[in-house]
């Protein structure tokens, strides 16, 4: 069983750095690599694509449009990675700008590709749809804030006179996926969490809330001082200025309390 498990990781990681050199090869003098989401959408909804002057949409774009938007993205893992496959290599080989899965507003800055048509193996094909798949989860794990255990971050908290960003959230959670991607790796985000907060992340439908805490939904922020005391508990999913504020008046709770 070991040995078939090293072999099963062994062809991933093989498959992923060839895909990578695949579209390093045929795919990113149009396509670029990652671009936070933010910044795509201030180049495509305030600028009409002048700020970037993108070709092609970006990989971050690609991997995210074709999971929403192909198969049963909550169904099983495999059927539905073959089913982006099939997409890509139809697509690739016969581009038709009518099974576009981009947004309007960003494909009418784009030509429809050329065909690849005897200038793509199938291997490679196989290999850049498995790169493209699970890119954007590669790109929140490389840049997102890093999470801890509640335990050891209160510990932490009482050290270092910090504030526990506890984030409530579940696996199937649309807008926690979304805030992950689009919020949770934006630069100033991460700073400011890294600076003055220690980030945990729990999914209630696994674990319950330390504290007797309670979330009605998710994602919820509860922001929990060094003393176990809640300073904010608020619901919802935040674009990027949004949750800045959240983070600067969690700070101002928490000064308001040591001056009194």
């Amino acid at each position: 069983m070991r040995i078939a498990l090293a072999i099963l990781l062994y062809i991933s990681t093989l498959f992923a750095m060839e895909g990578k050199e695949v579209y390093e090869k045929k795919c990113a003098s149009c396509h670029q690599g990652y671009i936070p989401m933010s910044k795509l959408k201030e180049n495509f909804q305030d600028y009409n694509n002048t700020l970037l002057k993108l070709t092609a949409p970006t990989l971050n774009q690609l991997s995210y449009r074709l999971k929403k938007s192909i198969g049963d993205p909550k169904g099983d893992n495999e059927i539905h990675r073959m089913e982006v496959a099939a997409f890509i290599s139809e697509y690739v080989l016969d581009p038709d700008r009518q099974k576009s899965l981009c947004l309007d507003e960003v494909m009418q800055s784009f030509e429809t590709m050329p065909s690849l048509k005897g200038k793509v193996s199938e291997e490679e094909l196989e290999a850049v749809s498995t790169y493209i798949y699970d890119f954007d989860e590669k790109v929140v794990e490389k840049n997102s804030v890093q999470y801890e255990g509640f335990e050891k971050a209160l510990q932490k908290a009482k050290r270092e006179h910090k504030i526990i960003m506890l984030k409530v959230m579940t696996k199937d959670c649309y807008y926690c996926r979304k805030m992950d991607r689009d919020v949770m790796v934006e630069k100033e985000v991460v700073d400011m969490l890294e600076k003055d907060f220690i980030s945990v992340a729990i999914d209630i439908s696994k674990t319950e809330l330390p504290l007797g805490l309670k979330a009605e939904f998710t994602p919820s922020f509860i922001f929990i001082d060094e003393n176990s005391k809640v300073l904010m508990n608020l619901p919802g999913a935040w674009n990027k200025m949004d949750f800045l504020d959240i983070l600067r008046e969690a700070k101002t709770k928490q000064m308001e309390k040591e001056t009194k």
